[in-house]
């Protein structure tokens, strides 16, 4: 590469003790969510498994393969984002925020393995046409794991606009689909007991199964973006340009590239400086900007790197129409 590269992560002495100050924070509290859930699941799995037995609903063993994949994915989730917040190393140097990511798509292949069990029980039921009984037992249940639900909800909410954890919000809408689902065994129970609809039971198990695959979709997509290092939202990026044009310093500035990891986020770009600048007031002046820039965007490494005027790069990864922009 010509020029000088310019990297400058967090400033100097208190400003980084600053960000370390918030990186704890933000683990600990992303690890206390975790431990939550998993103890919640822990309870409501034992109790569910009961009910299963005790009523016979297909419904039912739907909600509990969810609890309990919702158990597996909130131990996943509790290692993944203790994973993920270990602080770089020297075979890690840009985090391990992508653990994360991995975390998630391992909870995906469990969804998606227990939703197309649900879906086999529920059709094995449409064919035999069995009853369910123990009607009280199931509905007391459901209602004990809709409140319990609500609880860790809150909590959850109150962590990730904390946080922005991607592990924690995945837990997060699965415990918002529990709420639905254990409202579906109460019908499905209803329907069966009460008004004699024996197909009520198996097409509530085939409704269950669907969401838990369609769930599971969204999960996938939104953590193969972050391992394939997926460009920012286009919204964000431009966020990034306006803020970085109201500096004169950054007037020529090309090659942007931006990339998500856990909780970090990167962007580096190219700036041309005129050419009869000195390397060290180039850097200072870039080292000024930067620090302001990293202000206005906490949790993100910038690159800057520097390129003397009219100057243009050689063909590096990028083709020349994406890097000579500042798009």
């Amino acid at each position: 590469m010509s020029g000088a590269h310019h990297h400058h992560a967090h400033g100097h002495g208190n400003h980084h003790h600053g960000h370390g100050h918030h990186h704890q924070e933000r683990a600990s509290l992303t690890a206390r969510a975790a431990l939550a859930s998993i103890t919640m699941a822990l309870f409501l799995v034992a109790l569910k498994t009961w009910a299963s037995w005790g009523t016979g609903s297909v419904a039912m063993l739907g909600s509990l393969a969810d609890t309990t994949l919702d158990f597996i994915a909130s131990l996943i989730t509790f290692l993944g984002v203790r994973w993920a917040a270990m602080p770089a190393d020297e075979e890690h140097r840009y985090g391990h925020g992508k653990a994360e990511s991995l975390a998630a798509l391992t909870q995906v292949v469990l969804i998606t393995v227990s939703a197309i069990g649900i879906a086999w029980r529920s059709f094995e039921r449409l064919r035999s046409g069995e009853p369910t009984q123990g009607l009280e037992l199931g509905i007391g249940v459901s209602v004990i794991a809709m409140i319990a639900t609500f609880a860790l909800l809150a909590y959850q909410r109150y962590v990730i606009k904390r946080t922005g954890s991607v592990a924690i919000l995945t837990d997060h809408v699965h415990y918002q689909t529990d709420l639905l689902l254990n409202f579906s065994v109460i019908a499905a129970l209803v329907l069966d007991q009460l008004l004699g609809w024996r197909i009520a039971d198996p097409l509530f198990g085939f409704a269950i199964a669907g969401w838990l695959m369609y769930g599971a979709w969204g999960a996938a997509s939104h953590s193969v973006d972050q391992l394939m290092d997926r460009e920012w939202p286009e919204e964000e990026r431009e966020a990034f340009i306006a803020a970085a044009q109201e500096y004169p310093e950054l007037a020529g500035l090309h090659d942007l590239r931006t990339r998500t990891s856990g909780a970090h986020r990167f962007v580096q770009f190219h700036v041309w400086v005129p050419g009869d600048w000195t390397v060290t007031e180039a850097h200072d002046r870039m080292d000024a900007v930067e620090m302001k820039l990293q202000n206005r965007f906490p949790r993100t490494e910038i690159i800057i790197h520097l390129d003397p005027e009219g100057h243009t790069d050689r063909e590096g990864i990028l083709p020349k129409h994406l890097t000579e922009s500042a798009r």
